[in-house]
C-alpha cells in the first residue's frame, strides 16, 4: 500500500494499493467518467436507482454523474492552500460528534439541483484538515451494508485504517515519518 499525494500541502492523500498502477482518486474520477462502465453499472442497479433516487432513465443517471464527478473533482482538486478539508468531509456515521483517532469520513456534493449526489469520496482523517482518501462509490441505498459495492468501500476503509494503525501511524508527523521512510 502506497500514498500518492494529492495536494502540494500535505494535506490530502490517496491510498495506492498494490494491485493498481493508480491512485484511488484517479481510478474513482475515471470510472465515473466513463459512459460504457456507468451505463453497465447503473443497468445493473435500476432498482435501486428508481427506489432511492425515483430515476429510471439510465442515460439521466449517466448525466447526472458525469455532472456531479466534475463538480465533485473541482471541489476537491481546486483545493487553496488555506482552504478547509473538514468543510468537505464529514464523519461517516451520520450521528457521530466526537472525534475518532483515524476516523472514517466521506465527502459528497450537497445543492446538486435535481436529486442529492449518488457520489460518495471516503477517506481517513489523519488530523484536522489531513485526509487520505480510500476509495469511493455510486451510493443508490440508504446504507453502505446493503450492497456489495458500498460494502467493498467500508472494508477498504477499515483495511487502510489498521494498515496506519499498524505502521504507528496516527497523526501528520507519524505518517511523514513513514512515508520518508519507505522513500
Amino acid at each position: 500500500m502506497n500514498f500518492d499525494l494529492i495536494t502540494e500541502n500535505n494535506h490530502l492523500w490517496a491510498v495506492r494499493y498494490d494491485e493498481s498502477n493508480d491512485n484511488v482518486l484517479d481510478s474513482i474520477l475515471d470510472q465515473w467518467n466513463d459512459v460504457v462502465w456507468l451505463r453497465s453499472f447503473f443497468k445493473q442497479n435500476i432498482e435501486d436507482l428508481a427506489a432511492y433516487f425515483k430515476i429510471t432513465d439510465v442515460n439521466q443517471a449517466i448525466y447526472d454523474t458525469i455532472e456531479d464527478s466534475d463538480r465533485l473533482q473541482c471541489l476537491i482538486m481546486d483545493i487553496s492552500p488555506e482552504a478547509n478539508l473538514d468543510r468537505i468531509f464529514r464523519p461517516l456515521e451520520n450521528g457521530r460528534d466526537s472525534e475518532m483517532l483515524l476516523g472514517k469520513e466521506k465527502a459528497r456534493l450537497h445543492n446538486t439541483p435535481k436529486h442529492s449526489s449518488l457520489l460518495r469520496i471516503y477517506a481517513i482523517r489523519l488530523e484536522p484538515g489531513i485526509y487520505i482518501i480510500t476509495g469511493g462509490a455510486i451510493k443508490l441505498t440508504r446504507t453502505m451494508q446493503e450492497r456489495q459495492h458500498t460494502l467493498a468501500q467500508l472494508t477498504k476503509m477499515e483495511q487502510v485504517r489498521n494498515y496506519l494503525l499498524d505502521n504507528g501511524i496516527v497523526d501528520m508527523d507519524s505518517f511523514l515519518d513513514y512515508q520518508q521512510e519507505i522513500n
